[in-house]
């Protein structure tokens, strides 16, 4: 199994071996659940499941302690630590619905019509400066508009 197999979001570790891998005291990391900095997950008896992530936050929740950094900061830093990382999921997901909405349509062009009716091709992300008329395009193999029923 390589190691990019490995959800490290996986709720794996109890509350003794997370503390041995952080290098900390269980109860250290039971007082870290009760602030809220490093949450675990829950097995349905109610143990705490600690996750490759966590075990990293609690490392991380123990270098910036050793800094003098408080509790409560540490927890805002967390919390936008996790808040950038939500966002940069999203924001992975929305390039690559974009990569996979751009190959399903190879080629496709944005034009409009000038204020003569002449087409124009548009640059990616060009917008349009409105008008105040309009214009009728008709290709030139329509027949004209005193002919038609």
């Amino acid at each position: 199994m390589a190691e990019d197999d490995i959800d490290e979001d996986a709720p794996i570790f109890a509350i003794a071996a997370a503390a041995e891998l952080a290098a900390m005291h269980a109860q250290t990391l039971r007082q870290y659940d009760r602030l809220g900095l490093v949450v675990p997950g829950r097995t349905q008896g109610g143990s705490r499941r600690y996750s490759l992530r966590h075990i990293r936050q609690l490392r991380e929740v123990a270098r910036m302690s050793a800094e003098g950094i408080s509790l409560p900061a540490i927890a805002r830093i967390l919390e936008l630590e996790n808040e950038v990382a939500g966002l940069r999921r999203e924001v992975r997901d929305l390039e690559q619905r974009l990569r996979d909405e751009m190959q399903q349509r190879p080629g496709a062009r944005v034009f409009a019509a000038g204020a003569t009716g002449a087409v124009v091709t548009l640059r990616h992300g060009a917008r349009v400066r409105r008008a105040t008329e309009v214009v009728l395009y008709r290709r030139p193999s329509d027949p004209p508009a005193s002919a038609q029923p």
